[in-house]
């Protein structure tokens, strides 16, 4: 048997040697190293970037087929172990509780928690053993049966009693945004900042974030009329205004409008090309945050370069510390957000 490594190294396949979110796929044998966890799953929950690529490219005349998104899904886990979307590279994460605790596991949890994953999907051992069959495929909250291994180095939650679990799993799949969103923010004396795609899960938490850490003003930026309408109507964001995240120059003008440019800006939208149109709404020594599975590193970069734009541009790896507890904050003491993320339940 393999020596138990705690970024579950031992679990990789590949003749290469890979950290197992690099891997093509993962060894899922039910039985236990020392330092591992086994939870029963209960729910997936696919990232945002992952179900619209799976949707889209399953759309047909009458719309998204579900049962084929169902079915690649399937696929996808028992090819490769794990939930990771080859086309995206993203995955999600999951709810569920714990199974059986190895006796060297150093994560803290208990046989019967019943937690939420704060590690990715696309790195995590998984099993389906229910076909998904309670599943429609058209939605990101997936309800699941099976089995995931937790390393020595994951990440879980326990789920609060007093918050409905898809509600806590919706909140735990962005958590790491309105963390870093707070820290950033804080280093500046009462900043401007502007979320990109403020209206969805981690945009809205982000805003939130945003006005606790100290923000002088807060901008939300939606693609449509009806999701203006809905952040404005939540009173999560200052100023709420409509641009194109892909088109740099209305995105520019639009955050300038309401008051920018911002120092701080939250790329949270699922759709590739924002980059430049960010970099552009953020002031000279501005920071850029990239909070989408979509955005293009090698364009974010060379597009500041490209426009002599002194901004900081960070990559949020989704982990600070408390990020959890500080998201479930957020959402508890925020009614506007709250019902953003319950309309999408």
């Amino acid at each position: 048997m393999r020596t138990s490594d705690p970024t579950g190294l031992h679990r990789v396949l590949d003749e290469q040697v890979v950290l197992p979110q690099a891997a093509q796929r993962l060894d899922t044998r039910k039985e236990l190293w020392s330092d591992e966890v086994r939870i029963r799953v209960e729910r997936l929950n696919l990232d945002a970037a992952s179900f619209r690529q799976l949707e889209q490219k399953h759309r047909t005349k009458d719309g998204p087929d579900g049962d084929a998104v169902r079915h690649e899904v399937l696929d996808i886990v028992a090819t490769r172990g794990k939930m990771q979307n080859p086309e995206t590279g993203s995955g999600g994460m999951l709810v569920g509780t714990v199974e059986e605790v190895g006796p060297e596991s150093p994560l803290g949890l208990r046989p019967g928690d019943h937690v939420a994953t704060l590690v990715s999907l696309t790195l995590t051992p998984l099993v389906i053993e229910d076909g998904l069959e309670r599943w429609d495929g058209t939605s990101e909250q997936v309800p699941a049966d099976g089995y995931a291994i937790l390393f020595g180095r994951s990440i879980a939650a326990v789920i609060p009693d007093d918050l409905d679990p898809a509600l806590s799993l919706a909140v735990m799949d962005v958590c790491g945004a309105p963390a870093l969103t707070e820290r950033i923010v804080r280093t500046y004396d009462a900043p401007v900042v502007a979320v990109i795609g403020g209206a969805g899960k981690s945009g809205s938490l982000s805003l939130a974030a945003a006005k606790h850490a100290g923000a002088r003003r807060t901008i939300g930026v939606v693609p449509f009329e009806e999701e203006r309408k809905l952040l404005a109507d939540a009173g999560v964001a200052d100023e709420v205004v409509i641009a194109d995240a892909r088109d740099p120059i209305a995105l520019r003008d639009a955050v300038a409008s309401a008051g920018g440019p911002a120092d701080v800006t939250v790329v949270c939208v699922d759709v590739p090309g924002c980059e430049g149109g960010a970099i552009l709404a953020t002031a000279e020594g501005g920071t850029v945050i990239f909070f989408s599975m979509a955005t293009s590193f090698p364009a974010a970069a060379l597009g500041a370069e490209g426009l002599a734009a002194d901004v900081t541009m960070l990559v949020g790896n989704g982990y600070t510390p408390g990020h959890a507890a500080y998201a479930l904050e957020l959402l508890r003491a925020d009614a506007g957000v709250r019902s953003l993320f319950e309309r999408r339940l």
